[in-house]
């Protein structure tokens, strides 16, 4: 179930570090209930909207990141987890808000409008991520955005496990699979020795704003599913 993809010392020190917020990812109600099958659907289609807002803001993350980048490799590699990763995650959104248990709930989540207003957690968290890759040096913006990689196939592979046997009817089979499959997997490993490479190369300073962006953004991920979880709004604050 634990992978620690291609890391070396230093992606795998980072990770250890936010051992506690990992944790209580794991412990969500979000999570558990998804894992469980029994999760609201109002509640799942409202972090689908969120994630939509999210992933445009995390692509434009990864866009400035490969316009910054010391190599044309790196480049590369975040050009296309801007473009064609996040396509492929908005397809799959496309087809769960699509089907009959999400489909409804989508008008009666966004005001009638069809388009979702981004609650406060999901702008805070978008506006840091994109903050961090043009204002910070290269090396922080990286690790700014690595947790949504790596915390995403941990946890595809901590739902895998809990559902078992039961995966193949499983109201979110489709959402769980995305992340813990190959190809996704293969986009980790990229993304953390992307990191390896450059806190290996940075100095002191550089890397402990590193380890301090990793962990910030790796909160996010936690506030995030569990903001989902009471469908946090500007007028529905998360307690």
């Amino acid at each position: 179930m634990t992978r620690t993809y291609h890391s070396g010392p230093h992606s795998q020190e980072v990770w250890d570090s936010a051992a506690d917020t990992l944790r209580a990812i794991e412990d969500l109600p979000f999570l558990a209930e998804l894992a469980a099958g029994t999760l609201d659907a109002r509640v799942f289609t409202h972090y689908i909207l969120q994630d939509e807002i999210y992933l445009a803001g995390y692509a434009k993350a990864m866009t400035i990141l490969a316009s910054r980048a010391a190599t044309q490799e790196q480049t590369r590699f975040w050009a296309e987890a801007a473009g064609l990763a996040v396509h492929e995650e908005q397809l799959m959104h496309a087809q769960l808000l699509g089907a009959d248990r999400l489909g409804p709930h989508v008008t009666t989540l966004t005001d009638g409008t069809g388009v979702p207003t981004a609650s406060p957690t999901t702008l805070g968290y978008t506006s840091y991520l994109i903050a961090q890759a043009a204002t910070a040096p290269y090396e922080v913006g990286v690790a700014a955005v690595l947790p949504c990689f790596w915390v995403y196939a941990h946890m595809g592979k901590v739902l895998t496990a809990r559902v078992g046997e039961g995966m193949g009817e499983h109201p979110y089979r489709e959402w769980i699979e995305t992340y813990d499959s190959p190809e996704f997997d293969s986009s980790v490993d990229r993304a953390v020795a992307i990191y390896e490479d450059l806190a290996r190369s940075a100095g002191p300073e550089v890397r402990a704003a590193m380890a301090a962006a990793f962990r910030q953004a790796t909160v996010y991920e936690w506030h995030f599913w569990a903001a989902a979880h009471v469908r946090e709004s500007w007028d529905a604050p998360r307690c």
